[in-house]
């Protein structure tokens, strides 16, 4: 038996340590080659580090929450063989002390005469644990789920997923809701705690930076989208649907056509240093809910894409941050974002500002509800738009001029399309 020492590889530019967010295997367990090791997290993009060879867990670099450097050691593996050692000589001695343990894996050496069923019996004891392991690896969830899961002594093997098969945090609360052994007396849960950690923590940071470091304000308008909404589904008709168009890119391609009279919205803020850059092109951020928590893709100059090219760019780098695979420059350089909640909507919103940007727009639900028009009621559909500001840089009159600006374009959406 040899001991071999897995040290954290480079696994980006520049990066000095890693957040370990979500453990797969524990102490003693036997694991295969390429199996799920740990996740990491550098820079908001979440890294899977896989067993580099196979062998038992003899020790483990730290918990999840602790940062480890690269190049450090991560996990230490009982392997057979000197193949794939990364231990120093001074350390192979270590696994021979231990020798009289490993006696009875040769299946045929420790049954007596007497009794030749005995022999089989000591192999199946370490077998079952790694099958039941790479089951559990199996499953499709985000390391936080896999992390509360393990802390409510959960198998995730035997939570049944609502959606797309992968398992969320309302997946384990429906378990335990309906699993009487997971309950406490009178029918309620037991309290939990649950470490704030990985991107979660990065958020918290962040958020706490942005309002306690940016005067905010919020200005909210009502705008009637039954045109723009019309146009939405027409030009769908004419595109066989692919991209699929939905209210989001108009709004962006809104957005970009207007800035170029509103600067100081599209501007980031160096509070140290006094210097406001106003942006030429349009980084838009697009904050996006992953099962880790939000995160901010950029559409890179958002200003030079047409609405099919919008669509496209939102489809992929949606995808890309909700599967973990979203590149460290797709999370980074935003100079405005877009905040939606989508289908959920509400009537207005105040969203935090992603700092150090200065304004943060944030689409609400359409709801159709009866207007008076030229003396008549009739159904329109409506949209509430809100608008976070850093009023150290951006006025009330200029956030409320950009506002009605915006409403000028959505409720006439030819003129999204005119030059000028």
């Amino acid at each position: 038996m040899n001991i071999y020492s897995f040290k954290l590889p480079d696994i980006g530019e520049g990066i000095a340590e890693a957040e370990i967010v979500g453990w797969h295997v524990a102490v003693g367990d036997f694991v295969e080659e390429d199996a799920p090791l740990a996740d990491l997290m550098t820079d908001k993009a979440t890294v899977e580090m896989t067993a580099p060879v196979s062998g038992r867990i003899v020790r483990l670099a730290g918990e999840v929450g602790d940062q480890i450097a690269i190049g450090s050691i991560l996990a230490e593996f009982e392997t057979e063989g000197a193949e794939g050692s990364d231990t120093p000589a001074a350390a192979a001695p270590e696994p021979v002390a231990a020798e009289p343990a490993a006696a009875p894996e040769p299946t045929p050496a420790p049954a007596p005469v007497e009794e030749p069923k005995a022999a089989p019996e000591p192999a199946p004891v370490a077998a079952p644990e790694p099958v039941a392991h790479a089951a559990a690896s199996r499953v499709l969830a985000s390391p936080t789920v896999r992390q509360r899961a393990k802390d409510l002594g959960l198998d995730l093997a035997d939570i049944k997923p609502t959606e797309d098969g992968r398992i969320r945090h309302a997946d384990l609360d429906a378990f335990l809701s309906y699993n009487g052994a997971y309950r406490t007396g009178g029918g309620k849960r037991a309290d939990e705690q649950v470490r704030v950690i990985g991107l979660r923590r990065r958020i918290a940071e962040n958020m706490a930076a942005s309002k306690r470091t940016i005067p905010h304000f919020t200005y909210v308008e009502e705008i009637d989208v039954t045109k723009l909404e019309l146009l939405r589904v027409d030009l769908n008709a004419t595109r066989g649907a692919k991209p699929k168009l939905t209210m989001l890119p108009l709004l962006i391609l809104a957005i970009c056509k207007t800035l170029p009279d509103f600067p100081m919205i599209n501007a980031r803020y160096d509070d140290e240093a006094g210097v406001v850059t106003r942006s030429g092109a349009v980084h838009l951020g697009m904050a996006t809910q992953t099962d880790a928590g939000l995160m901010v893709p950029v559409i890179r100059n958002a200003e030079s894409r047409n609405i099919w090219q919008l669509a496209s760019e939102i489809v992929r780098l949606a995808d890309a941050a909700r599967t973990g695979k979203a590149k460290s420059d797709e999370l980074s350089g935003s100079t405005l974002t877009i905040t939606s909640l989508g289908p959920l909507g509400g009537i207005a919103t105040t969203p935090v500002i992603n700092r150090p940007e200065v304004a943060i727009i944030g689409p609400n639900k359409v709801i159709e509800r009866p207007v008076f028009r030229d003396g008549q009621v009739v159904a329109a559909k409506l949209m509430n738009l809100s608008i976070s500001c850093d009023h150290r840089v951006v006025d009330g009159w200029d956030a409320a001029s950009y506002v009605q600006a915006l409403k000028r374009l959505l409720e006439t959406p030819a003129l999204l399309f005119v030059d000028g």
